[in-house]
């Protein structure tokens, strides 16, 4: 087996998309089993292209540095990201995935890539985006909460597990730019 072949980072990357490939593979396997799972094309689509995004962003920000903890804060960053994206597009965070107020997320996420743009992708400027990314979080959620458009004690809590992961981002990052 070639040398390349044999490295962790070459391993991790195959249980990436591996585990990408399975997950896309997942809703058809459900549908031959059950009536309650019901995806159009559409969804699929949707749902590849959003698996691809998260793991081709891993996969460039991996490359950034050797570092275990930048590595652990470019997965929690994606992570979040990815899984902010996944509830508003199922069940939507603020009311019903039908909500216009759901689209003041993408100014989350766009303080996220902006920030990270700007850091140049390095630890300490990512671990800032990470922060202003929090506070984005907090902003919107406390929007949403303040002026009643949806129930406070859930978006309080879902805001906070949000903020608490973009939070977690930014400690990551952080303890990256110290080593």
């Amino acid at each position: 087996m070639a040398a390349h072949l044999r490295t962790p980072g070459h391993r991790w990357r195959l249980a990436l998309w591996t585990g990408a490939a399975a997950l896309l593979a997942l809703p058809a396997v459900a549908m031959r089993f059950t009536d309650e799972v019901q995806w159009t094309a559409r969804d699929f689509i949707t749902w590849g292209v959003m698996l691809a995004t998260a793991c081709g962003a891993y996969e460039v920000l991996a490359r950034r540095s050797a570092s275990l903890a930048y590595r652990a804060g470019a997965a929690a960053a994606i992570g979040t990201a990815f899984f902010l994206v996944w509830a508003n597009l199922a069940v939507g965070v603020i009311g019903d995935e039908r909500n216009p107020a759901n689209l003041m997320f993408i100014g989350v996420l766009a303080v996220a890539v902006i920030g990270a743009l700007l850091a140049s992708f390095r630890a300490h400027g990512m671990a800032r985006a990470m922060v202003a990314t929090a506070v984005a979080q907090a902003i919107v959620g406390g929007i949403a909460i303040f002026g009643r458009l949806d129930v406070p004690v859930a978006l309080f809590a879902i805001t906070a597990m949000y903020v608490v992961l973009w939070m977690g981002a930014s400690v990551l990052f952080r303890k990256a730019a110290r080593a």
